[in-house]
Order: structure tokens, then sequence, then C-alpha cells
């Protein structure tokens, strides 16, 4: 049996990792800006991470939701307490695009409502709900396309309050910071206005901080800086480190009705081992402050390295540098792949990319100064080649 090619593989063969590190089976050190696609938020093979979860396997690693499991209990109090959402109520599942999945349907089986609202250029993963809220035709097979979402202009407040005053909107979905759409960030007039129509409506507001949540805009939820407080809130990717794992946060004001929602693997011991490892680390290194801080000096001198080439050349391959945290995105003047293959194979670092020309950085919650000032050497090297 053959893998099922469904992915571009860069030819590397990546087999250990350490904090903003990983090496090849070459012994080839690289640095990661990449982070997994958003995922590793406190940094490869951290010693803490590595002993809960392997102190947990020695224990239990599985037993079904059908008995008591008090660390889903713990996980829950401790994210609550660390998020601001200690009021809210916590559904443990596996996958971003089920997280999403399960808020949607939980929205509809609030209001009774089919029609979503969705941002264009969203993404929101790809199962049967969730991919239909993805504004990305190729990826939607025709079994999803049941014309259930209206996609509409980021910032747009007009386009969305019109829709909205129908009156038959079930949910608006939002990434408060757009990762696959390419770092397009949402302003506060706008999601405080959004919420509000929703509110005036009945329409469920779901944040969707799957990339842009658990730390990695500089606050714990990226719509923090927006000053709105939404119906749920999706979350997946750094919540546990690599291991699969994913939760919507749910207001109190949802009751929740026995078989409603329900999943075999979520909220599994392993998982939330690891989970509660993650909230460890985060509170011990500091690592959401610390994201805000080298977010913040990583995308100044980005820019600063825009304006030496502009000084010097007239001109610079870098177009715009725009993020929050540790979530930022570099437009350039050419195609992705003329910056990220160099900065690979030649340089050594992994960087994600959206579109055709945007570089995507999403990496370990642990970078540092150092690491920042080390990737902008190598990026330099490539785009003054």
């Amino acid at each position: 049996m053959k893998l099922f090619d469904v992915y571009p593989l860069f030819d590397v063969n990546i087999v250990k990792g350490q904090g903003c590190k990983v090496w090849d089976d070459k012994g080839q050190e690289y640095l990661d800006l990449y982070g997994g696609h958003a995922v590793i938020s406190i940094g490869h093979s951290h010693p803490h991470y590595i002993e809960k979860v392997t102190e947990q396997l020695g224990k239990i690693g599985f037993y079904s939701n059908s008995v008591i499991n008090k660390l889903q209990v713990e996980l829950a109090e401790r994210l609550g307490k660390i998020s601001g959402y200690d009021d809210y109520q916590l559904f443990l599942i596996n996958s971003g695009a089920e997280a999403n999945e399960n808020a949607l349907k939980l929205a509809s089986f609030t209001n009774g409502r089919k029609r979503v609202l969705s941002a264009q250029k969203a993404f929101h993963g790809r199962t049967s709900l969730a991919v239909e809220v993805t504004n990305n035709p190729k990826i939607i097979a025709p079994i999803n396309d049941n014309g259930h979402v209206t996609y509409l202009p980021l910032n747009d407040l007009a386009a969305w309050e019109a829709e909205l005053s129908k009156g038959d909107v079930c949910a608006v979905i939002l990434e408060c910071i757009q990762g696959v759409g390419g770092i397009q960030l949402a302003t506060a007039e706008f999601a405080q206005g959004l919420a509000a129509a929703c509110k005036k409506y009945g329409t469920v507001l779901i944040c969707d901080e799957i990339q842009c949540g658990y730390g990695r805009s500089g606050k714990f939820f990226a719509h923090q800086w927006l000053g709105i407080r939404p119906d749920m809130i999706t979350v997946a990717k750094g919540i546990a480190n690599g291991f699969p794992m994913s939760a919507v946060l749910i207001a109190p004001t949802f009751k929740p009705v026995y078989g409603q929602l329900g999943t075999t693997f979520g909220g599994n011991h392993l998982a939330c081992a690891a989970a509660l490892a993650v909230l460890d680390v985060f509170e011990e290194e500091k690592l959401v402050e610390n994201a805000d801080a080298v977010g913040t000096y990583l995308m100044e001198e980005l820019k600063n390295l825009r304006l030496e080439e502009l000084k010097s050349k007239g001109k610079s391959h870098i177009q715009d540098v725009r993020g929050r945290g540790l979530m930022i995105g570099i437009d350039l003047d050419c195609p992705h792949a003329e910056v990220r293959k160099p900065l690979i194979y030649e340089q050594h670092c992994f960087t994600g990319c959206a579109g055709q020309n945007i570089l995507r950085l999403l990496p370990p919650l642990c970078l540092t100064k150092q690491d920042a000032d080390d990737f902008i050497e190598r990026l330099k090297a490539v785009i003054t080649a």
C-alpha cells in the first residue's frame, strides 16, 4: 500500500526537535518559524511536557467518556482561569475542524436556523460544515456545497449587518486574524459592531481561535485585542503541543443536552495530560507575554529590513509586514516559493505560506529575540541574493 498522495512535500525528513530547532535524518539543524503549522506552542520536546505525558501513559492513556475523567475537570478549570472564561463550559474533541463543526451544530440546535455568515478568504477546516464555511471552492466537494453560507468581506460591517437583519442567520464564524487568508486582521470597530448585531438579531457569534488563539497573538485569544466576548470559541493546534486535541468554549447561556454532541477520543486521559502540561509551561515561562514581546520585536526588525532594502536599492522584496504576536505575514513581490525554498534548502529555516506571495510565520511561543535575529539574517541572505 502507498500513501494517498495529497501533500506536496519538501525533501526533508525531520526526526528530532528541541525548542525552536528541528533536525533531519542527516543531522542538519533547522530554525523552526513554522511550528508544524502553529501547533508547537511550548517548543519541541519540552521536558515538562515529556514528563507529564509519559507519567500519564504509565497510568492509563484512554478510556471513554462514559466514566468520570477528573483530568477533564481540571483542564476546564485551569483553561477557564488562564483565558478569562471561567464561567464558560468546555467540550473536548480532536481537531480544529471538529471544533468548528460542533460549534456550528450547537448554534443550529439552539436557534433552529441554517444560514451561516463567513468571511471571504476564511479557512475553518475540511469536514462537512467546516469546509462549507471555508471560502475555497477547490476543497468544497459537491456533497458539502449545500448553500448554507454567505461569504462577506472582512471589516465591511455594513455588509454583515445587512445580512444579519434578514433574521435567518444561525451563526457568524470569524477568524479575528485570518491564517490561510494571509494574516488579515479584523478591526476592533468591525468586531464590536458585529458582536452587537449578532446579539440584536439572535445570531450566535463563533470566534475561530484555532490558529490565532492559545497565546499566539500575545493575548490568550486574538479576539481579546478587539474588546468582544463571543458566544463560542473554538481552539485546537497549540492546545496540546502536537497531541491531537481541540475544544469548544461555550457561553453559560447554552444548556447541554445528553447525546446532542459526542466523541469517542475527545478529552481522553493522555490528551488532557498533554494540555495540562502546556498550561503549566504557559504559566511558568510566561509564553503569552513572550509571544507579544518577541512578536512585536520581530515585526519591527522585518520592517527595518524592508527600509534597509529601500534605502540601498530603491525597492524591497518585502512589500508589507502585518500580524500580532507570533502570527506574522510577510507580503513579497514574488511567489513565496522563490523565498521559502532557499530558506529551507540553503538557510535551513522553516516558514509557512499563504496565497501566492505571503510568507507566514507561526513559530513556537518560546521564540527568543536571538532566534528572531537569526531568522532576520537568514531571510536577508535570501532576499538580497
